[in-house]
């Protein structure tokens, strides 16, 4: 099995309920840019706003190297699902979708099988995923960490096949570390990146499951991305509150590529 799925760190902004006005929106868009500009050789760059910016995000980013995604979907194409969006709609604009945010999980209720069916809607698609994972603090506390990440890739995954491993991303997001400050110990993230890995390769196929990215989430910063995209298992990460701040998220953009440029 390969150190890395990919020559380049995906770096995925996801920028959750922010910002409250769409000019600051596409402030911060035009505030980070430079950066990525500068870094396309060894860093891709998503940004997932909330679904009223999308359109003006996009504009944006038109004729940039940066891809668009959005921060859920539902399964089905059309009908009676009242406040919903699906898949079929945001391929015009976005590249990708986020599907499975612990804050889904856990404040909405959604489970595993509704992950599953968001994934599968994504790829079929013809959009790219990230599906996240992670446990809960009771869960790390009491040794359950492999038992729990274990069961929500292979429910999660449930319906993805080999065909969909180039683009399918798996977030690993350690639910006591997202917005808390506290961030795994990098040997952690890196046991559990391998065992995600592991499953991958079980449920998909070996030769497959190369071609899929592996990410860490959960409190990442300029301070602390290096001890993880350095990690011989990690693609790159899904950033949360830092993503908000364009000189914050601009420097984790440098240093992602500078730790890639050198591999």
């Amino acid at each position: 099995m390969p150190q890395q799925a990919t020559e380049k760190a995906l770096l995925a902004a996801n920028w959750k309920m922010n910002p409250v006005d769409g000019g600051e929106a596409v402030d911060l868009v035009r505030g980070v840019m430079p950066a990525i500009t500068a870094a396309t050789e060894s860093v891709e760059v998503a940004l997932f706003p909330p679904f009223p910016w999308l359109l003006g995000v996009a504009e944006v980013l038109e004729g940039s190297s940066i891809e668009l995604g959005a921060q859920d979907c539902f399964w089905e194409i059309s009908g009676a699902y009242t406040g919903e969006v699906s898949p079929a709609m945001l391929k015009g604009w976005c590249q990708w979708v986020i599907v499975g945010h612990s804050e889904r999980r856990v404040i909405l209720g959604e489970t595993d099988d509704m992950v599953a069916r968001k994934a599968a809607a994504v790829l079929t698609n013809g959009l790219s995923v990230i599906v996240c994972v992670g446990e809960l603090e009771d869960h790390y506390d009491a040794g359950r960490s492999d038992e729990i990440v274990t069961a929500q890739v292979k429910a999660s995954l449930a319906n993805c096949s080999a065909d969909d491993s180039s683009r399918l991303v798996i977030a690993y997001e350690p639910v006591w570390a997202i917005g808390s400050g506290k961030n795994a110990d990098p040997e952690h993230a890196y046991k559990t990146m391998r065992l995600i890995r592991r499953v991958v390769s079980e449920l998909i196929g070996a030769g497959a499951a190369r071609k899929v990215r592996v990410l860490y989430g959960g409190s990442v910063n300029a301070a602390n991305v290096e001890s993880y995209v350095e990690l011989p298992l990690c693609d790159g990460c899904l950033v949360g509150g830092a993503s908000l701040k364009a000189e914050e998220f601009a420097k984790i953009v440098k240093v992602t590529s500078e730790v890639y440029g050198h591999r």
